[in-house]
Formats: structure tokens, sequence, C-alpha cells
């Protein structure tokens, strides 16, 4: 086996809560709409890309926001991301420290656990 990479991550969100999506992931982090292909258009959900990060949000009819999981985004500026956040009525929570970052935790409109974390020196994982 010879994984390469992450090509993209999925997030689930209540079936009919695009616009609710688009207004977050477009209007609050700044991340682009991109057509899904044609086989995957029917099913609801949409796409985004920012900076390199394929973002995919599918629509789940019995959802349930993850709590625990989550994806984790580097920002060059996590003050300015937190204001951003806060502009937005997220909620936010202090992460514990981690050497070389500093982090915070948030959630999307529907309750999917979210990450931001700025690195702040160059130590090795």
């Amino acid at each position: 086996m010879d994984i390469r990479g992450i090509d993209h991550v999925q997030i689930a969100i209540p079936v009919g809560e695009e616009e609710r999506a688009r207004a977050f992931w477009i209007g609050v982090l700044g991340f682009d709409e991109v057509a899904k292909p044609p086989v995957n258009a029917g099913n609801g959900g949409c796409w985004f890309e920012r900076a390199g990060i394929a973002l995919h949000l599918g629509v789940e009819a019995d959802f349930k926001p993850a709590r625990k999981a989550h994806v984790a985004f580097l920002v060059a500026d996590l003050d300015g991301t937190q204001r951003a956040l806060e502009a937005a009525d997220a909620p936010i929570s202090a992460g514990g420290a981690i050497p070389g970052y500093r982090r915070l935790f948030s959630a999307d409109p529907f309750g999917n656990r979210l990450e931001f974390m700025q690195r702040v020196d160059r130590v090795e994982r």
C-alpha cells in the first residue's frame, strides 16, 4: 500500500441545510464552492475548496453532529480567525497546549466540531 495523502474530508450536515452551510463555509471561513461531478450532483450537500483543502459536505437524514471527531485547519492568524468566528456567533473554546501551536475549537452551524491551529514555532511533532 502506498498512501500519498488525503484527497478530501467529508462532514455531515442535515438534509436541506445547504444554504446555511454555504453561509458559514463561504461567508465566514472563505472557502469557494466547487461543482460536484454529475454522479454526485443529485445527492444533496455541497463541495468546497480553499488552500488546497477539499471539503465535502454530505447530507444525512438521521444527522448527528460530530462532537469529538473533527477537522483541524492550520491558520496564519488565530486571533483573526477567532474574531471571524465570534462575529458569526460560532462557539469558541480553548484547546489545551500543544508544543509549537496556539489553537481553539469551534463548531459549524450544525454542531460539528472544528479545530483551528496556528503554528508559533517550528517544533517537530
